[in-house]
């Protein structure tokens, strides 16, 4: 079965809030379905980091991105989610 691919950046906070630590709050509460596949920091202004992440996910999970937007979204330490690409792989 295939999977899709999700890059998503996630804005934290507050510039005091580090990529690695959204990361890992991240990884822990992200279901068994889903997969991080990459991540990196990327700069942004005044000392501002965010978080990109390549997310897997089964093809055939329903609603999209929903899902995963909600979930990231609620992570504490989280301002904003944005999905930046979707594609499929094999």
């Amino acid at each position: 079965m295939a999977k899709v691919a999700i890059l998503v950046r996630i804005l934290p906070e507050d510039a005091e809030t580090r990529p690695e630590d959204l990361y890992k709050r991240i990884a822990e509460k992200l279901p068994e379905k889903y997969q991080v596949a990459q991540y990196q920091s990327e700069p942004i202004a005044f000392g501002l980091e965010a978080l990109r992440m390549v997310i897997l996910m089964p093809e055939d999970v329903e609603g999209g991105t929903e899902e995963i937007e909600s979930i990231l979204s609620s992570v504490p330490g989280v301002s904003q989610v944005d999905v930046l690409s979707v594609t499929r792989v094999s």
